[in-house]
């Protein structure tokens, strides 16, 4: 039995707006999501100078708490953000 999509449906519930990037500013980009979880946290993302020293603020609070799942993803995301943009290849 072959299960029917409806694919106007489907694209309609995506949400492209909370993964657009934007310029923080000093060269880092971040999700609408990532500033999110970020001002959740009280993660002052405008005053750090690169993604480095925002995943060191979110590693901060993880070490005494690392059930906060939606922390744990952005800094993940951000990681990886960071290697790709900053790793000579």
């Amino acid at each position: 039995m072959k299960k029917e999509y409806n694919i106007d449906k489907l694209v309609s519930e995506l949400d492209f707006e909370s993964n657009s990037l934007v310029d923080c500013g000093r060269g880092i980009y971040l999700t609408n999501y990532e500033i999110d979880v970020l001002n959740k946290y009280n993660i002052n993302y405008k005053g750090c100078i690169n993604l480095k020293e925002i995943i060191y603020y979110i590693e901060d609070i993880l070490k005494d708490d690392n059930s906060l799942d939606d922390l744990d993803i952005i800094s993940r995301s951000i990681s990886e953000r960071d290697y790709y943009q900053n790793t000579n290849k």
